[in-house]
Order: structure tokens, then C-alpha cells, then sequence
């Protein structure tokens, strides 16, 4: 019997293999020497490399404009995901009713999931301009969206919203249906309004999918950076300016190696603790 299993076992394994040994190569090995690299000082442009061990991290924690860019992240994140859920939510639950044209709606509903990234940045940097602009031209106003520190990040907030909320809303709309409809009738009849009924039935069901949605979307949103950075390339004043961003500008654009990889290397920090934090909540759900 154990032999059977420890055949069954070098089976799998021997399955595996290979797709374990291309995970480690693509994602293993670069992530180690990002880990490495952090550790170090390199100036290409300087032609300066040496071991510094946590020196790049010291300097991190001191750095003003790297609070700056998290509190970007944050306040991006926690916006962004909570108009999404709420939005999706309420869009899910409302297309999943029957009524005429529910396909046509459910498929109008993906077109702005469905344009890549930066192609709906680009359009909304032209809805946003203050001269040309569709939206002042609506509103009768003539406002710099991109051009307030006020106004950047929350029009960058709504961009993201515009975009991802038809897919928060498609994964609520596959959770609503594996509800049996039998429950929200057993409850019609004890007398319950809808909103009762949305509260002791929907929500609590519905819960597990939500911390899915919530684990997709803000691991997504921390680490922001086509979108924010074609809209408004982290400005004005860096008050746009993501984690993603500023890890971005100083590798590439200073080419200071060794602190750009400690950069990436905490924002991997916090999107681990991120998921963590969500993976044991969805556990305890799913007991």
C-alpha cells in the first residue's frame, strides 16, 4: 500500500516537474536577485557597485517621497476597491434580475473592462483635458483634472473605478448564481422585503466571493502603475506618484539599481501581508 502511494506520488511529481522548474527559473531566480540587488549600492552611471547590506532600506524608511508615494498607494487602494465593490455589487445584483435585454446589458457592461490599460488612459487624459476636454465641455466648466494636486489622484481614481468595476461586477454576478433561488422564496413567504432578504441571504452567501474580489482588486490597485502613469505620469508634484511609480523612476530613469530593488522588494513586502491577511479571512469563511 505504501508503495502504491509513493509510486502515485513520484507520478504526480514527475508531472509537475516541469512546470515547477519554469515557475522557479521565471519567477524564483528573478525574484532572489531582485532581493540580492536590493542589498546593494549600483550607480551604472557611476560604475559603483558594492555591498551595502540594509542600508538601501535604512535610507528607505527615511525617505519623504517614498511615505509619499505610499500614501498615494493607500488612499488609491482603499478608494478604488471600496467604489468598485459597491458599484459591482450594485450593478451584479441588478442585472442578475431577469428582464429583456439582459445579455446585450451584461455584454455593454465588459466594453470598459475589455480596452486595454492604457488605451483607456490615454482617452481619459482627453476627456480630462482643460481646453478640449468632453467633460468640461459638459459640465460648462473649465478645470485642470490633471493639473490640481486637489484633483489628479481622484480623477485617476475614477478612472480606475470606470474600468475594473464590470469586472468586480461579472464575479459577483457568477457568485449570485450558485444562490438557490428556493432561499429568497422560503424567505417571500415568511414576509421578508427585499432588503431583508438582501442582508440575511445575499450578503452572508455571497461573502466568500467578495474577499476573492477584494483580494484580485486591491493587490491589483497597490500595484498601480500603467494606468496612473500614462494619465498623469505620477504629477502633478508627485502627487499621483504610486509605489510602482517611484520604484519605476528611480531604476529607470536615475538608474539607481540597488535602491530601486529595495523599493520593489517592500512593495512585495506589503502585497504579501495584503494577501495573507485576506487568504485567512477567506479560510475562516470557508469553515
Amino acid at each position: 500500500m505504501s508503495r502504491s502511494r509513493s509510486a502515485s506520488r513520484a507520478t504526480v511529481f514527475s508531472f509537475l516537474a516541469p512546470a515547477l522548474l519554469i515557475l522557479a527559473a521565471v519567477l524564483l531566480y528573478p525574484g532572489l536577485s531582485v532581493l540580492w540587488l536590493s542589498l546593494h549600492r549600483r550607480l551604472l552611471i557611476f560604475d559603483i557597485s558594492r555591498f551595502v547590506g540594509l542600508d538601501n532600506f535604512a535610507f528607505l524608511i527615511q525617505d519623504s517621497r517614498f511615505w509619499n508615494a505610499f500614501g498615494n498607494t493607500l488612499y488609491f487602494t482603499a478608494v478604488s476597491v471600496a467604489a468598485e465593490l459597491l458599484l459591482g455589487l450594485g450593478v451584479a445584483v441588478l442585472l442578475h434580475r431577469a428582464f429583456r435585454g439582459k445579455g446585450l446589458m451584461r455584454t455593454v457592461l465588459l466594453i470598459p473592462w475589455a480596452i486595454p490599460t492604457v488605451v483607456s488612459a490615454k482617452m481619459w487624459e482627453w476627456l480630462y483635458n482643460p481646453d478640449f476636454g468632453l467633460l468640461n465641455y459638459l459640465l460648462g466648466l473649465r478645470i485642470n483634472w490633471l493639473g490640481s494636486p486637489a484633483l489628479a489622484l481622484h480623477a485617476a481614481i475614477f478612472m480606475d473605478v470606470w474600468k475594473t468595476t464590470p469586472f468586480v461586477a461579472l464575479l459577483l454576478m457568477a457568485g449570485l448564481q450558485t444562490i438557490p433561488p428556493e432561499l429568497y422564496q422560503a424567505a417571500r413567504i415568511d414576509g421578508a422585503t427585499g432588503w431583508m432578504a438582501f442582508r440575511a441571504i445575499t450578503l452572508p452567501l455571497l461573502k466568500p466571493v467578495v474577499l476573492v474580489v477584494l483580494i484580485f482588486r486591491t493587490l491589483d490597485a497597490f500595484r498601480v502603475f500603467d494606468a496612473v502613469y500614462v494619465l498623469t505620469g505620477g504629477g502633478p508634484a508627485n502627487t499621483t506618484e504610486t509605489l510602482s511609480i517611484y520604484a519605476y523612476k528611480v531604476l529607470f530613469q536615475t538608474l539607481q539599481f540597488g535602491y530601486g530593488s529595495a523599493i520593489a522588494v517592500t512593495v512585495f513586502f506589503f502585497v504579501g501581508v495584503i494577501t495573507l491577511l485576506y487568504v485567512r479571512q477567506l479560510r475562516g469563511v470557508a469553515v
